[in-house]
């Protein structure tokens, strides 16, 4: 080892993961700058990082192409009793799960460096922070984890202290025999691949994959699924949902959390440019906010995350010019398409396609090949500081006061452009119900209907049943502090296919009646659903939206409510006693008011 370690649980466990995985060296990370281009030269020497001439200290990766993406169904919630991962988890008992996850470990390494990367999900020292360690055999983890999370001397100053971590554990499974030649992306078959979580031992084990959220445990895997039970027994909320704050011309603040499934624009929500005059727009962060409770009652929030880990496809200086501005260096790309000038390249990228580049596959192309240049699920990985409209104050160790959570979700009918909840219980209703028409970027037949509760179904770590039951908690807890709950749907589509809302930076048009709703400048008429703008309240002007399109926007088709209510039930059913009842109690009143 290069270090000592002065921690007496993390010295024994790295000399247990050392024994079991037996690599041929131990190197413990501190952050640097040194350290990243240290790691980045090896991978440069190995041929899996290619320099990108275009864009400074960036970094080009292939990844094997059967480790592209996060795999849900390798994916597993281990707990005593099944009961307790509840029916949208997969399950496996612990000891089984470890049995056969540590006769993978046994000698995994050889032939690699073991890294022990301490880490910070949120600022150093944040009373809502929380510490990692991650041991892995992969520099290219290693590189994505300085971006992503806070790697540092000083969490490692913590751990010397006596504070405490959460171990996480992660190969990707690809030991190497002596004068064995490394592969450009080495894995294990998808078969032996596991994303193991052990929410009663707050521990994290991954085998196989070294791609996103499989390999980066200080993403999903920690921030969320780990999160969210620790959440539960200590009183707070770990969420997938973006963090904003909205600043009117008065300068009044407002915080907005928002929570959509898989390509619903979070990113592009989180980085508007508002087209209505005046307002102005931060970002916080872009997919997942810790949330506890501060001296004054209110809910106060921290992006856990120091980085993006953003879909390259379909982002633009059309869609999030933000993005496009976040990513000019520094950046670790992903199963993009590399240029013949040494930049990368993928579909839904401003201007015309390359006339050749290199795909994701690392073949030529050209744009009459017939097949993608770039994976659906390319990524870049940037710093958010680097993030133009980035908050001043997306660091501060106490976090922001939220005043808003937005629910959505991608429907082509039915779901108004905005609706506020009557009250708490009827916003968790609205949550617990939420769902998306699937897309390319979800698994599954494009253009089919699936619940997502709070956009949290991939990545609730327990019960969903319990989970809905401490949004209630919360709830009892904040009383009138609560945050106000809306729903939105920029995704309506007129009777020939067309897209109703223009969307993008005319979505703070809708962000704004929510302001005004809060701060108690706008009323709201009573419908079944929850409560919506009246006439001339949503601020249109300049938009390009006929009053026959905004009249069928906002509409509501009450037999086409009427006909969601027994999916409703057959979802809720999943559930079983673990259901609150005070969900049963919201359901039947939206029947009510159905009539």
């Amino acid at each position: 080892m290069n270090v000592t370690v002065k921690n007496e649980k993390l010295n024994q466990w790295i000399r247990e993961v050392a024994d079991l995985c037996q690599p041929d060296d131990i190197y413990i990370c501190n952050g640097s700058k040194e350290e990243y281009d240290f790691m980045m030269e090896k991978m440069i020497k190995s041929g899996s990082a290619v320099p990108l001439k275009k864009r400074p200290n960036s970094f080009h990766f292939r990844s094997d192409p059967s480790d592209v993406a996060r795999v849900e169904d390798r994916t597993y919630i281990s707990t005593t009793s099944q009961d307790d991962a509840g029916p949208t988890n997969n399950w496996l008992a612990p000891d089984e799960l470890k049995k056969t996850m540590l006769d993978f470990y046994k000698g995994c390494m050889k032939g690699r460096t073991m890294y022990v990367i301490p880490f910070s999900m949120g600022p150093i020292g944040s009373p809502i922070s929380k510490i990692g360690v991650e041991i892995s055999d992969s520099p290219y983890v290693v590189v994505n984890m300085h971006i992503m999370t806070r790697v540092s001397d000083k969490v490692m100053g913590l751990l010397d202290g006596g504070a405490d971590f959460i171990p996480c554990l992660h190969s990707i499974g690809a030991p190497l025999a002596e004068g064995q030649e490394d592969v450009q992306w080495p894995c294990a078959p998808i078969e032996n691949k596991y994303i193991s979580h052990f929410p009663e031992d707050n521990l994290i084990w991954s085998y196989g994959s070294g791609y996103g959220g499989n390999a980066l445990l200080g993403k999903k895997c920690l921030a969320l699924r780990i999160a969210s039970a620790m959440a539960r027994r200590e009183g707070w909320m770990a969420e997938h949902m973006l963090i904003l704050r909205l600043t009117d011309p008065e300068g009044k603040q407002y915080h907005i959390a928002a929570a959509f499934p898989s390509a619903c624009g979070k990113t592009n929500l989180a980085m508007m440019q508002p087209s209505v005059p005046g307002w102005k727009c931060e970002c916080i962060g872009d997919d997942i906010a810790w949330m506890k409770t501060g001296p004054d009652g209110r809910l106060y929030a921290i992006n856990p995350e120091n980085g993006f880990f953003g879909v390259a496809p379909g982002t633009s200086y059309g869609t999030n010019p933000m993005a496009m501005d976040s990513i000019k260096e520094n950046v670790i790309f992903t199963n993009c398409a590399v240029t013949d000038d040494s930049d990368v390249w993928w579909e839904g990228m401003d201007g015309d396609a390359p006339a050749h580049a290199i795909d994701w596959k690392g073949n030529d192309w050209t744009p009459e090949s017939g097949t993608d240049a770039a994976h659906p699920n390319a990524r870049f990985t940037a710093p958010a500081a680097q993030c133009p409209v980035i908050c001043e104050d997306w660091e501060k160790p106490g976090g922001v006061p939220i005043d808003i959570f937005i629910f959505g979700g991608r429907r082509s009918t039915l779901v108004p452009l905005v609706s506020e909840a009557y009250n708490w219980d009827h916003g968790v209703f609205i949550g617990a119900t939420a769902g998306s028409e699937t897309t390319a970027a979800n698994i599954g037949s494009v253009g089919n209907f699936r619940r997502d509760p709070f956009a949290m179904t991939p990545f609730c770590g327990y019960n969903m049943g319990d989970y809905f039951k401490h949004w209630f908690d919360m709830g009892n807890k904040l009383g009138d502090k609560a945050p106000r709950c809306f729903y939105v749907n920029w995704f309506r589509k007129s009777e020939d296919g067309k897209f109703l809302w223009p969307g993008f930076s005319d979505n703070s048009r809708v962000l704004k009646w929510m302001c005004e709703r809060v701060s108690g400048k706008v009323g709201a008429d009573e419908t079944p659903i929850g409560l919506v703008p009246k006439d001339g309240d949503l601020d249109t002007n300049g938009l390009e939206v006929s009053a026959k399109d905004m009249k069928e926007i906002m509409s509501i088709d009450t037999d086409g409510w009427k006909a969601e209510i027994p999916d409703i039930e057959q979802h809720f059913a999943k559930f079983g006693d673990r259901l609150p009842e005070r969900l049963t109690k919201q359901l039947e009143e939206f029947r009510k008011r159905l009539g």
